[in-house]
Parts: C-alpha cells; structure tokens; sequence
C-alpha cells in the first residue's frame, strides 16, 4: 500500500522556498535535528501551499499562503494555527502544530510547522491497485459522513475557540461576503450570478444550531488508514474553519459529492470518486446527518445552492490570480469553465428546489 500513500513532488516554478534563509530558521527551533534541509511540495493544492520538508531525519510539512493573494484574511496563518493548536487534542485528525513563524523575512509571508499525517488521499478517481468495492466505498461514505459530525460535535467554547467566529447572523454575512468576493475578482460576466444571490437573499433560512465547522471537507481533504480505508486519520486544509452554521459545512461537502445519475459536466469535475458503487448518493448523506444528529434537513437544498456558489467564487479568486500572473500553476487556465458549472448548478439547485 506504500505507493498509495499521498506523495510530495518537485516544488512548482514560481512557488519555491528560500531554503538559504529557511534553514538556519529551522535549526534555531529544533536544534536537535542535523543533516540537510530538502523540500518539496505537494502538489493538489489549490490555495495555501503545502511543502514537505526533511531537515535531517525529522520529516515536517510546512503551510504558507498562496503568491499573490489579494484575499489576506483567507489566508490568516496565525488564525489556522490558532484553530489547529486548540483542536488537536481533541479532535485527532487535526494535524499537530510544532512552530508558527510570523516574520516574513524568513520565506516572505508567516508559515507553520507541523508533523506529518502518513496515508491515502482519494482525489478524482480511485488508485489503480486500490481494493475499493462496494462495501468498502459504503463504509468509507458513512465513516465520512460520522467524522464531519464528530467535528460538529465539538465542544469549541470548552477548548478555547468561542471566539473564533460570530454564529449571529452568519449566513447573511456569508452571503454577502462571497458575493462581494466574486465582484472582487470578477474577470468574465457570468449572468448567473445576480440571479443566484438574489434567490438567496430571498430565501435564507433562520441560522439553528451553530458549530464548529470545516468549511471544506471533501474526499481529498482527509487522510485515510492505509491499513483500512474506511477509516480517517487526518483531516487537512483547515483556513476557512469558523464558529457558524453546521449545515453550511454539510452543504459544501454536498457540493463536492457528484452522484452517478448527475450530468457529465458534473461528473468532469470530481472532487473525489464519490460516483464509485456503493457510495452513499447525496440524498442517503443528508438522511444519514439528519438521522445522527437530529438536523432538520428542510431547507437543505439552500445549502447546497450557496456552497455551488461559494465554490464557484473561490475558483473564481484562483483564477484572477493566474490571470494577473500572480502565479504560474497552469492547472489554472481552464478554470472559468468549471466556474461556469457550478454558477449553473448553483442555479439549478435554486430553481429546482432538489439536491
């Protein structure tokens, strides 16, 4: 299973690490590890950078923010770090932070440190030589499904983050918030977009309970035992985590998850092998959360609309990046096709009504 195992690759043109100044940086906070520093990165990402670093025998990875993002807050390290320091005591599949560096003359922007979590990602389409049937992708939805409530049942004011965010009127806030996002980064007029934040506007529920809430958990988001890939041992990419409504974390995890009846376009742009037999389609995951956690589930078709939009910005934000040349990643080019998607998709889940 070892070459299933999520691996790092050549750093990026463009997204290098200045190691002349990084590693005596890193020898004065671990001063017990000797040998050379080696970098590299993984190479999935789409907005903070992750790098896999060796200073000796002591594996690390390390987080910075994206080159050239005009989104400051979206990129807070100290705010990540913050979240992961408190959580991951209890919260295990919260990686563990060992430094946070706040000076930017080390590598030109804050970053942290932390241990390695070892595993399986399931990005697009499930590994050649994976033993997936279907008993395993059905365990692995529900285990998925039972991990995002394990985090929404987190006691986040017991461990210090009750000041994380501000659950009154939330969803308002993250309405407007995306909206002004897209008008920020705006590059191609997509006319899907007044009507989506119009329709939203008029049809935003009540926020109900409040939680702690990922803000991004999808398949290739958490890392799986490579003894069983029904269970997670890690989940990454925690910068948008926040205080607010859990069933806007369910929707954006709805919003990753593409059926095996739903369109091609959908299907062109898979988060995750979420159509693969046996798993749990859209609808069975909102029956199964509701069931757990006694949600009602209504309404959740608001939810999912706003994450197909908040997604749709997000890939918008990268995109003007690469169209400003603030960075060189060419998996960019195409992206105002997949904005396009899920603007529609968005639309349709509005007008329709269904998940």
């Amino acid at each position: 299973m070892s070459d299933l195992l999520d691996h790092p690759a050549a750093i990026r043109p463009g997204e290098e690490l200045d190691l002349v100044r990084l590693e005596p940086y890193l020898r004065e906070h671990f001063p017990d590890d000797r040998g050379a520093l080696m970098a590299s990165q993984f190479p999935s990402g789409h907005s903070n950078l992750t790098y896999s670093l060796w200073l000796g025998t002591r594996e690390l990875v390390l987080r910075r923010p994206p080159f050239g993002s005009k989104v400051k807050s979206a990129h807070d390290m100290s705010r990540e770090v913050r979240v992961l320091s408190k959580l991951h005591s209890v919260y295990a599949p919260a990686p563990e932070v060992l430094h946070y560096c706040d000076d930017d003359s080390v590598i030109g922007a804050p970053f942290y440190v932390m241990n390695p979590i070892h595993g399986i990602i399931l990005r697009r389409h499930v590994p050649s030589g994976l033993d997936f049937p279907a008993e395993k992708a059905r365990r692995l939805s529900e285990s998925f499904v039972e991990n995002l409530i394990r985090l929404h049942r987190v006691d986040y004011a017991a461990v210090g983050l009750a000041n994380l965010g501000k659950p009154e009127g939330y969803l308002e806030r993250q309405v407007h918030g995306w909206t002004e996002r897209y008008h920020g980064s705006k590059t191609h007029d997509y006319p899907e977009v007044e009507k989506i934040a119009a329709w939203m506007q008029q049809h935003m529920p009540a926020t109900g309970k409040v939680s702690l809430i990922h803000n991004d958990y999808k398949y290739d988001n958490v890392v799986l035992d490579s003894n069983d890939i029904t269970a997670i041992v890690g989940v990454l990419d925690w910068e948008m985590c926040t205080i607010g409504d859990p069933l806007t974390d369910l929707g954006t995890t709805l919003a990753y998850w593409v059926d095996a009846a739903d369109p091609e376009e959908l299907q062109e742009n898979r988060w995750g092998p979420t159509s693969v037999p046996g798993s749990l389609k859209r609808a069975e995951i909102v029956h199964e959360y509701a069931r757990k956690t006694g949600t009602d589930p209504s309404q959740i078709a608001f939810y999912l609309a706003f994450a197909r939009f908040k997604l749709a910005v997000i890939v918008q934000q990268i995109y003007y990046r690469y169209q400003q040349g603030l960075t060189k990643d060419e998996r960019f080019r195409s992206m105002p096709a997949t904005i396009q998607m899920l603007l529609r998709a968005s639309l349709h889940t509005a007008q329709t009504d269904r998940i």
